[in-house]
C-alpha cells in the first residue's frame, strides 16, 4: 500500500481536530510538533485499517452490481 499523502489543507485541518480533541475532551494543550507526530502515527499505523475497510466494502458493492446486471440478461431460446 502506498503511503498515505495528505494535501496540506487537510492536514492543517486534521492537525488542528487533533488539537482541539486534545483539549476539549482530555483538558491537554497539544503543540503542533506533538499533533504532527501523532498524525503521522495514526496516518501509518491506524489509517490502514480503515483504508482496507474502505477496499472491502467497495469490493462488497461492485460484486453486488455486478450480480445486478445479470438480472438484466434476456432469456433466449437456443
Amino acid at each position: 500500500m502506498q503511503k498515505i499523502e495528505l494535501t496540506k489543507d487537510l492536514k492543517i485541518s486534521a492537525l488542528n481536530e487533533i488539537k482541539k480533541y486534545f483539549s476539549t475532551e482530555r483538558d491537554e494543550n497539544m503543540g503542533d510538533l506533538s499533533a504532527e507526530l501523532f498524525l503521522n502515527f495514526i496516518t501509518e499505523k491506524i489509517a490502514p485499517f480503515f483504508y482496507n475497510q474502505g477496499i472491502r466494502d467497495s469490493h462488497q458493492y461492485i460484486s453486488e452490481k455486478l450480480e445486478d446486471l445479470y438480472g438484466l440478461e434476456k432469456s433466449t431460446n437456443i
